[in-house]
């Protein structure tokens, strides 16, 4: 079965609290509003939920694994309940590991780093970059943009069977676009892969916010994801799936935690005997918070009801379309069509505009914020302009001067927390910026698209 949101329960929840709801910025045009944080693709703020769970543990803050101490206890036996609170969360298999990281690109690295050396990857072109580079030192694949589902799995299907069938493989998919927000057929494409002898690992940084993963039923061998995506703070991720690349492969990091013993040896060298469980690619002194924090959004999102937030965010996910496309000037990036089904994501661009200064326009003037650029993901963003692979274009960074086409699109991101009201002020906005021009002047300053204080004037 492919992720789908088909068959949803009618939507029966309100957004779920998270920071910053009452934080208002300055316009301007003059005054004061409430900030519209419209760009949960980059990162979704946290759950109030998880931020109060992170400061109840707080006081008990210590060691892990390695003290005697009731704090280093504490801390301990919280550490490895989220690990399997995780794993519950993710659908694990009894003998998958969760290994603890940085973010998702930190997760795909170590994957990367742990794959056999005559390894064969397949990724796609639509890629976010996260998991699009990694894989320098194997023998990498790269696949055209499919225009739909079934022709990505036709595409994977011929790719693998011009392989040497008789060398590992690994298929690298995204499970929803963090640039159109649509859902792959993740099911589909590892029944591929699976057939062809390869493995598959799912990229869900922007699928597990929004869509229950379940990696046992839909049958991936890795799953990768950050938390600063799943309303949880930075600098923590996740890499869950199968032990046994990751049991062969050489520790991600040296360091202790990931040895159980080390010893001299008469020559003057050292012996290393290295763990074999998740903590071998988790050495130094882990972010014991940042874990937590992951562990804390899994059961608020469990515990809401992810069906009905799956629900409230498909109806936001309507009105923005909807409400986009009664403006002409609109183009909505897509590429497997209106009726794929999505996530909460959503690029496109304005006739007639530079995506910065329209981006730097709905902040300044409206209070909402958005992402403008190539989201990390140029081969994809470029393809869906239809502009040359070779053109220029950066992240978040314009080639052109406010009111000049530029390579770069605008994204518009929503989630668990987002209130009607924002979705509402986005589309308002929208098209008073279309119909009637932006209310101030703007300048390119540091490669940004910025009001222009110097400009008292309104124009």
């Amino acid at each position: 079965m492919s992720v789908s949101t088909a068959a949803l329960a009618p939507s029966v929840c309100a957004p779920l609290p998270v920071l910053g709801q009452d934080v208002t910025v300055p316009l301007v045009t003059g005054g004061e509003v409430t900030y519209a944080a419209l760009d949960y693709a980059a990162s979704a703020p946290a759950l109030q939920r998880v931020w109060d769970d992170v400061a109840a543990y707080a006081p008990y803050y210590g060691s892990v694994h390695r003290g005697a101490g009731y704090l280093s206890q504490l801390s301990t036996d919280l550490f490895e309940n989220s690990r399997r609170t995780v794993a519950e969360f993710l659908g694990c298999r009894p003998e998958d590991q969760v290994v603890f990281t940085r973010s998702t690109t930190d997760s795909l690295n170590l994957l990367a780093a742990a794959i056999p050396a005559d390894c064969q990857v397949f990724v796609y072109e639509t890629e976010h970059h996260a998991s699009l580079l990694p894989w320098r030192d194997a023998r990498v694949t790269y696949l055209n943009a499919p225009r739909t589902p079934g022709q990505a799995v036709e595409t994977l299907e011929c790719a693998l069977a011009d392989r040497d069938p008789y060398g590992p493989a690994l298929v690298c998919v995204t499970g929803a676009s963090n640039v159109t927000g649509e859902l792959w057929p993740v099911r589909e494409l590892a029944a591929a892969a699976h057939a062809h002898g390869a493995r598959i690992v799912l990229d869900a940084a922007q699928l597990a916010p929004h869509h229950p993963v379940d990696i046992a039923e839909l049958d991936v061998d890795w799953v990768a994801f950050s938390g600063h995506k799943l309303y949880a703070p930075f600098g923590s991720g996740v890499l869950a799936g199968r032990a046994d690349w990751l049991q062969a492969a050489e520790p991600y990091l040296a360091g202790g935690g990931a040895s159980r013993k080390v010893a001299r040896r008469a020559d003057g060298g050292v012996d290393v005997d290295w763990h074999t469980t998740a903590a071998r690619h988790e050495a130094g002194s882990p972010n014991v918070i940042g874990v937590y924090s992951i562990a804390s959004a899994c059961k608020a999102l469990t515990e809401a009801g992810f069906d009905n937030l799956v629900a409230r965010e498909q109806e936001l996910v309507t009105r923005v379309r909807e409400g986009l496309a009664e403006v002409p000037e609109v183009q909505v990036l897509s590429l497997f069509g209106d009726d794929a089904p999505r996530v909460g994501v959503i690029s496109f661009v304005v006739r007639g505009w530079n995506s910065s200064h329209f981006a730097a326009a709905l902040s300044a003037e409206y209070g909402i914020g958005v992402r403008d650029g190539l989201f990390c993901a140029h081969p994809l963003v470029r393809t869906l302009l239809g502009s040359d692979p070779q053109d220029p274009g950066e992240c978040g960074a314009p080639e052109a001067e406010p009111g000049e086409r530029s390579l770069n699109a605008i994204r518009v991101s929503f989630g668990a927390g987002t209130p009607d009201e924002h979705i509402d002020r986005f589309l308002r906005a929208v098209t008073e910026l279309v119909r009637e021009g932006a209310q101030w002047k703007y300048r390119t300053e540091d490669g940004r698209c910025v009001p222009d204080r110097g400009e008292a004037a309104q124009v």
